[in-house]
């Protein structure tokens, strides 16, 4: 059993037992005995449906707010557990999928796009091109668990954008 797949018994207490743990496990999403970030990025739809009422200047601010405070919790659990970057730490597919969603946000879309903003988004952070991988590798602590899903992001978000133009100019 790999250190950075499975929580002991120890690590999911230490993990619970502090704000920032519930915070960089996604609220118990990330708890999920397989496809962590999978589950993380489900998870993070349900926030979504409400945070895409706000205006976009609001939503952006939320996506940095939620940077930050992600980059500082998924530091602090990964201290606390032990592990970098542990699978069940899913904060970072909160920020990675809502960014992924931006395009729904300013373009005219129906529920299929959702489907494919979380595809696109699992898509990317899965495969991890050129520079997502090398910032997986290369960036450490609580920022490094958060920067590669921040890109994986921009670019499902990149190419949601560019499916719904298509898609919109073919009608």
């Amino acid at each position: 059993m790999s250190a950075k797949k499975n929580l002991s018994a120890a690590q999911r207490r230490a993990l619970l037992a502090m704000p920032a743990g519930w915070l960089a496990c996604g609220f118990g999403s990330g708890l999920a005995p397989v496809a962590q970030g999978t589950f993380g990025s489900l998870a993070a739809l349900l926030p979504w449906l409400g945070l895409r009422q706000l205006p976009l200047p609001i939503y952006l601010l939320v996506i940095v707010v939620g940077f930050a405070i992600g980059a500082w919790a998924c530091d602090a659990a990964s201290r606390a557990l032990g592990v970098a970057d542990h699978r069940s730490l899913v904060w970072d597919e909160f920020i990675g999928q809502w960014i992924a969603l931006l395009p729904l946000l300013v373009l005219p879309a129906s529920w299929w796009a959702i489907a494919a903003g979380f595809v696109l988004f699992r898509l990317f952070d899965v495969w991890k091109p050129w520079p997502i991988r090398w910032l997986d590798r290369r960036v450490k602590g609580g920022m490094g668990v958060m920067i590669d899903d921040v890109v994986a992001g921009a670019f499902a978000a990149i190419v949601l954008a560019l499916a719904l133009y298509a898609s919109s100019t073919m009608r």
